[in-house]
């Protein structure tokens, strides 16, 4: 009872802090800057890491951001007007195709020519002439010796003048040997081999591509001076896997793997129209066909 004698404690049972357990103040400000120092070279590494993760971001950015700034660049400048793919060689029926004053070709002395910005820049009465006959070939317009305008004797003034049936158009001179004034004006446009986009094809080919993968035949209508490279990227049309394939042709004694920077002539595939026209065979009458191998998917990535 707490009123009741106090018994003293015996010296065994008495309580008492080891020496090893008991702290000092300066072991214990030891301890303390030790978490303090792991703790900033904690931080100080999770700043460097996440620096270096930042950094290689960065740079995986620019270099994909370059990547694509090239690829449009390279794309942009594969396009022309209509956004028609840029080509060495144009068959009529694609320069057909671009038959209005927005988007305007014409073909000349086997040449192709983009009109589309010169009618944007001078409208009016004078790009008329131009918008009528686009799509088609002008040659005709121009001497086949000079590759100047055609000239005739005018009825009217006895004096010699442009020949222009439909009418007089840009930067040809009118009776009097005058052009409409333009800052901009160097040369006419029938010289200026900037509004050239490739050369018009002297003969198309028809040729058939069997898919031995899949069995698939796709008829292809090329021109005559394309190499075989330029043909399979007509075909990408109809395959988007075309660089996948090893290209061949067969004759009677084995299989021969095209080279594909020659043309079908030089590969061994003749053109065989001129036969045909003289023993009167139809042209669709045989096709030459080439075949399509698998090889490998390159075209995924």
């Amino acid at each position: 009872r707490a009123d009741g004698p106090q018994l003293p404690l015996s010296p065994a049972l008495s309580l008492s802090v080891p020496s090893t357990l008991q702290r000092s103040p300066t072991s214990e400000m030891a301890l303390n800057g030790t978490a303090q120092e792991e703790a900033s070279a904690t931080v100080l590494q999770a700043n460097f890491k996440g620096h270096t993760a930042r950094k290689e971001k960065e740079q995986k950015l620019s270099s994909v951001t370059a990547l694509q700034a090239a690829y449009r660049g390279h794309d942009a400048r594969s396009q022309v007007s209509g956004g028609a793919r840029r080509q060495r060689y144009y068959m009529p029926a694609e320069v057909s195709k671009h038959d209005k004053a927005e988007d305007l070709w014409v073909s000349c002395f086997s040449s192709v020519l983009d009109l589309t910005t010169l009618v944007r820049a001078h409208p009016g009465a004078l790009a008329q002439p131009l918008i009528e006959a686009a799509g088609t070939d002008i040659s005709h317009w121009f001497d086949p010796r000079t590759k100047d305008l055609r000239k005739h004797i005018d009825p009217q003034t006895n004096k010699e003048a442009p020949f222009v049936p439909m009418g007089r158009f840009i930067h040809c001179p009118d009776g009097d040997g005058s052009v409409e004034a333009s800052p901009a004006f160097k040369v006419p446009w029938w010289t200026d081999k900037s509004l050239v986009v490739g050369k018009l094809t002297r003969k198309t080919r028809k040729i058939k591509l069997l898919n031995m993968l899949t069995n698939q035949e796709t008829v292809l209508e090329v021109c005559a001076e394309e190499t075989i490279n330029e043909i399979r990227e007509r075909y990408l049309e109809h395959n988007a896997h075309a660089a996948s394939y090893v290209w061949k042709r067969l004759d009677a004694k084995a299989s021969h793997v095209l080279d594909m920077t020659q043309t079908l002539e030089a590969n061994g595939v003749p053109d065989e129209d001129g036969k045909f026209d003289d023993l009167s065979i139809p042209d669709d009458y045989y096709m030459p066909t080439l075949q399509l191998y698998f090889s490998d998917d390159l075209t995924v990535a």
